[in-house]
């Protein structure tokens, strides 16, 4: 089999928000892409507002000039929206956003490379493709449903279904692998949380998202995948670290992916 490439990229600029794709990114401190979870919404106990806790966040709609910095938040299927640069008009999106969850919203930008869910594994997330539609069939989603559940920063090509679990070892430790010349490490296949069982658009629950996924993730587990890693079997995508020496340096779509 041919080395997989690395076919879409993927940052989410604020924190459970829509992603923006990009041909190329950057890796910037802790291992994080350039502009990914690069701010947050952060209540007035200093707590994230994200799709974990607030299933209302789903309605929000996030497109995005990553250069200029500008962007446009806008609740799906209505004329509300608010536009402007996240810095120079922070005070118009955070009064927006505060009348949108009837609460104080703060937008607060991040410290270099971002607010990870993982903190310990604070690079990018990898999945397949195949994988993501291999998920779909479970369920008869598109495949754009369930990478908008999924959340993955990097997408894989030219790879069978959960290739990315090549990725990962022993719990504990950590895999070396390569996008084009620039070093990774896999640490372990991703813990889910209740974000990928409700509609990206609606925030509606998914019945029986959980369960079924289970199910057909421990049917389907591939021999190459170390099953030390499972406590449970809803996790998918596979966490990474960026070690200090790759920092700075760019990936791009169509880089090879080699497993060293």
């Amino acid at each position: 089999m041919t080395a997989p490439t690395l076919d879409r990229i993927t940052v989410y600029p604020i924190k459970s928000l829509d992603g923006v794709t990009c041909d190329r990114a950057t890796l910037v401190e802790n291992g994080g892409l350039s502009h990914d979870r690069a701010y947050a919404l952060v209540d007035a106990a200093g707590t994230f507002v994200n799709g974990k806790r607030t299933a209302t966040i789903h309605r929000l709609a996030l497109s995005m000039d990553l250069e200029a910095n500008r962007a446009t938040i806008s609740v799906r299927g209505t004329d509300r929206a608010v536009s402007g640069h996240l810095d120079d008009h922070r005070d118009r999106f955070e009064a927006w956003l505060s009348s949108y969850f009837e609460r104080d919203v703060s937008l607060e930008k991040q410290p270099a490379g971002g607010a990870p869910d993982d903190t310990e594994a604070s690079g990018p997330t990898v999945v397949s493709t195949a994988t993501l539609a291999e998920i779909a069939s479970w369920y008869d989603l598109p495949v754009a449903n369930v990478r908008r559940r999924f959340r993955a920063n990097l997408e894989l090509g030219g790879c069978p279904a959960f290739w990315e679990d090549r990725l990962y070892a022993e719990p504990g430790t950590a895999k070396p692998f390569e996008i084009g010349p620039t070093p990774f490490a896999g640490t372990n296949p991703c813990q889910r949380c209740v974000v990928p069982t409700r509609d990206p658009d609606t925030g509606e629950a998914t019945s029986e998202f959980r369960t079924t996924f289970i199910t057909r993730r421990e049917a389907t587990l591939p021999a190459w995948a170390n099953r030390a890693q499972f406590d449970h079997f809803f996790r998918v995508t596979v966490n990474t670290t960026v070690p200090e020496s790759a920092w700075g340096k760019e990936i791009h779509v169509g880089d090879s992916v080699t497993v060293g």
